[in-house]
């Protein structure tokens, strides 16, 4: 939860304001950038290798998995917030944990079982969850509803659904059924290899970051651009929905 004293109004002052206009900007470069990344699409050569090979290639899927997981913005960001007023390792852990089993739940599940949704509405919903991390990060809901919800809930719930997100991209590249599980789990072990490694480098960043005097004071303008981030996320992908 936000900090009770740096939420009293969501005026941003100007300082603030400068600060995340640059926020934004950067967040829009990545955006435009990374594209397919964004929808946890596999990169082009990536993709022809998936749909080629049979067989068990364990080595190979973990790579790719690890790749997926460090490129992935969506679940970078929604790990920012989820870690971002978390001090102590036992409680980042549980939470990375929760996510880590709900992504890892319904990737292997729906691809197993072939159990696809429309990746640009699931990603649309990857998108809200940033949003919403955000705005629990800022006290929105205390201050709007009166109520806090279940962060812990909130994080498995969301990482089932980014799970779902890539199950449904990999059901569309039509992986071999020849060596599937075991590619699978390879991959699953890439995608938390790929988040321990994010997860590495967004702590040690914070953790310079709230040495500072100025945390408390700009860590409001990050969710503020974060939650704005998450919102340009979800238009990307309705976008993509309506017009495909």
């Amino acid at each position: 939860m936000f900090p009770s004293r740096i939420g009293g109004a969501f005026g941003l002052p100007a300082m603030a304001r400068r600060h995340t206009l640059a926020l934004l900007t950067l967040l829009v470069l990545l955006l435009g950038a990374s594209g397919d990344a964004l929808a946890h699409a596999v990169a082009e050569g990536d993709k022809g290798y998936i749909q080629e090979i049979y067989g068990v290639h364990l080595i190979a899927f973990v790579y790719l998995g690890t790749k997926h997981m460090v490129t992935g913005y969506d679940h970078i960001l929604f790990l920012l917030g989820v870690i971002f007023f978390l001090y102590r390792m036992k409680h980042i852990a549980i939470y990375v944990s929760l996510f880590a089993i709900g992504h890892s739940t319904t990737m292997l599940l729906g691809v197993y079982f072939n159990i696809g949704i429309n990746s640009y509405l699931i990603d649309a919903i990857i998108g809200l969850s940033v949003v919403y991390k955000a705005l629990d990060n800022i006290g929105a809901y205390q201050r709007w509803f009166g109520v806090q919800p279940n962060t812990k809930a909130a994080t498995l719930i969301f990482g089932l659904f980014h799970g779902f997100g890539l199950s449904s991209k990999i059901i569309e590249y039509e992986i071999s059924p020849d060596g599937l599980v075991p590619n699978l789990l390879a991959f699953n072990v890439g995608v938390e290899i790929g988040q321990l490694l994010a997860l590495s480098a967004i702590l040690i960043v914070m953790g310079f970051w709230r040495r500072t005097a100025g945390f408390l004071r700009h860590a409001y303008t990050a969710n503020v651009a974060m939650m704005c981030a998450g919102f340009m996320l979800v238009g990307y992908q309705l976008t993509g929905y309506f017009v495909a």
